[in-house]
């Protein structure tokens, strides 16, 4: 009997709960009614104001067109009684001079005298030559029909006819396959699944991603949205690519009301980005993520700083770039176990290795600096070690000490390069092919190239004395850089290697 009642106790509970349930629902079905209804006849109103506007203006337009083709009529026949009333008048004119003349001949062939009549009969003649008569028309120059002035409204009246409700727009497909990725731009592609003249503008909405596939629920940036686009085509430019991925979707908006957003498409947006690793630079360089500035002072700090400084955590794992951009190639790049760099060494690191693939970045310089190198190096490079004066670094060397000068470097070796200063250079780097090159990023023109075979992963490496720099990662190899590179891969370059 006690587990019955039991039973029947859970039973209850269910019970009460589930109508509790519907009650709850049910008062919230009568809300949203009570929304719709209110909501309904606001909307209603709003919407039957505006067709009534619409129907005024079309009537006022066709009041308009209608007022001026009356006038045209009234012009034309305007026109058409002055031109016949004037043409009249110069027949009558003419008719009345041609009578007389003829009564004049007429008396003259009746005169009896040979002399008067020779005379009488050559003015006649003469007359007769010059009479108004002879230089008329006799084609009326207008005529009486106004059927040229009358209209066929048939197409007008089918249009009229075929007025209605705008409908809501399709749903537009973004092509995936006609999509391009490719100098840090974008371009997106899309058509709707039938033409629609009532189309005014797209939407464009787009954000960054680690994420391949459709949105999820939570991300990490928000919708960037481009409105007023006309076409349906779109080119982002000026990008930076931070992420691994873009997403993309789009919807199609008329006068009235805007469709539904196509579904979202994610894009591959491939770049090497990095920071700069202050955690073993020269205590010389104030270095921010992507910019170091000379601090003379810098390596006079306490001894406690600088052991604060040595146990500070700079491991790329940790970093906000690379826990966007982190991938099995990428890996920590710190200087495990080492100092930081010292004496004349005012070396900072990238804080991400290169291990395969093409890469890109740009360096923009102070170029009154008295020095300053960048370019790749081992990650054994020694504390001591200056860019370019060993084996383990490969850099483009400004001197601007007593003759300024740009140099490209390694292993202690140097050669002159005879081109302008640029203020900002671009670094292209080919690890499988063991291509270094150096570029005026402004121009693209090619300032050197070192060709070797990387036996270890390399890192981004810069040096600055009495100066500064800063770095601009997340960029894409320019295509007329990979352009030049195919040309040249077959060939034997004038900027050979330093060995």
């Amino acid at each position: 009997m006690d587990d019955q009642k039991e039973s029947l106790r859970k039973i209850i509970t269910t019970l009460a709960l589930k109508n509790e349930e519907i009650q709850n629902f049910v008062c919230c079905l009568k809300q949203n009614l009570e929304n719709l209804e209110v909501k309904t006849t606001a909307n209603s109103n709003r919407v039957q104001g505006d067709l009534e506007s619409e129907f005024s203006s079309l009537h006022a337009v066709l009041d308009e067109l209608k007022e001026g083709m009356v006038t045209r009529i009234k012009q034309e026949r305007a026109s058409r009684t002055y031109e016949l009333q004037s043409q009249l008048s110069a027949c009558t004119k003419a008719l009345e001079s041609s009578e007389e003349l003829l009564e004049l001949a007429n008396q003259t062939l009746c005169s009896s005298g040979n002399d008067s009549f020779t005379q009488a009969a050559k003015d006649i003649k003469d007359s007769v030559t010059m009479a108004p008569a002879f230089r008329l028309s006799l084609k009326a120059k207008a005529t009486d029909s106004m059927n040229h002035m009358m209209v066929d409204f048939t197409q007008e009246r089918n249009m009229l006819q075929a007025i209605k409700f705008l409908p809501v727009p399709a749903t537009p497909e973004i092509h995936v396959a006609e999509c391009q990725v490719f100098d840090n731009t974008v371009t997106v592609v899309w058509t709707l699944p039938e033409a629609d003249s009532k189309i005014d503008h797209y939407i464009l909405e787009y954000r960054r991603t680690n994420h391949e596939g459709p949105p999820r629920a939570r991300e990490d940036y928000p919708w960037m949205v481009m409105e007023g686009i006309k076409e349906t085509e779109y080119t982002l430019t000026g990008l930076r690519f931070d992420t691994r991925y873009m997403t993309f979707r789009v919807k199609a908006c008329n006068k009235a009301v805007a469709g539904e957003f196509s579904e979202p498409v994610t894009l591959e947006t491939h770049a090497f980005v990095f920071k700069l690793d202050g955690g073993s630079s020269h205590q010389n360089l104030k270095v921010e993520d992507h910019s170091v500035e000379w601090d003379s002072t810098g390596g006079k700090v306490a001894v406690q700083d600088i052991r604060k400084e040595k146990t500070r955590t700079n491991s790329p794992m940790h970093s906000p770039a690379r826990t966007a951009m982190m991938s099995p190639k990428r890996a920590p790049s710190a200087r495990v176990g080492r100092d930081r760099f010292t004496a004349e060494s005012y070396t900072v690191l990238g804080d991400t290795m290169i291990d395969a693939g093409q890469h890109y970045w740009e360096i923009r310089f102070d170029k009154e600096s008295k020095a300053f190198a960048a370019g790749i190096a081992l990650r054994s490079l020694g504390r001591f070690d200056q860019l370019g004066k060993s084996n383990a670094s490969w850099c483009i060397h400004l001197n601007n000490w007593l003759q300024q000068s740009l140099t490209a470097k390694h292993n202690n070796k140097a050669r002159t390069l005879d081109c302008p200063i640029p203020d900002r250079i671009g670094i292209y780097c080919n690890y499988e092919e063991g291509t270094l090159s150096f570029y005026n990023s402004r121009t693209k023109t090619l300032l050197h190239t070192f060709r070797t075979k990387f036996q270890q992963p390399v890192i981004p490496a810069f040096m600055v004395w009495n100066g500064s720099f800063s770095v601009q990662t997340g960029l894409q190899v320019p295509s007329i850089v990979l352009s030049g590179q195919k040309r040249n891969s077959n060939t034997s370059s004038s900027n050979a290697s330093l060995t």
